[in-house]
């Protein structure tokens, strides 16, 4: 039989068959502009440089020279990098004189990595 006339285990054959857990779902989802908003959010961590000024930025408060150091990248593209995670609400800044140093906005971040490291050492 070709892959055409086959049928296909996956599909139900009831339209639903656990009402109240269905019920309960729905009941539960967020409504679409908040989702999107939030996949908003986790696309700022689907890149790497951003991912790896986060994890300097754990501990202690930086300027852009010294992530520009640690990760060694050029001071704009640094900067760049954290304009994107402070219009997230990722990162903060603050400045003393003429430097501007940046830390994580709050502890929620840092569990968010936290939690993502947990995440993938897991076995």
């Amino acid at each position: 039989m070709d892959d055409i006339n086959r049928k296909d285990d996956s599909l139900c054959e009831f339209p639903m068959i656990h009402e109240e857990a269905v019920r309960k779902a729905r009941k539960a989802m967020p409504d679409e502009e908040y989702l999107f908003e939030l996949a908003e959010f986790f696309k700022v961590f689907g890149d790497s440089t951003r991912i790896r000024l986060l994890f300097a930025l754990h501990d202690s408060e930086l300027c852009v020279c010294d992530l520009s150091a640690i990760l060694s990248m050029s001071q704009s593209a640094i900067s760049h990098q954290l304009r994107v995670l402070k219009s997230a609400r990722l990162v903060r800044s603050r400045r003393d004189g003429k430097v501007v140093y940046y830390s994580l906005d709050d502890e929620h971040v840092k569990d968010i990595l936290d939690v993502g490291m947990e995440h993938l050492n897991e076995k």
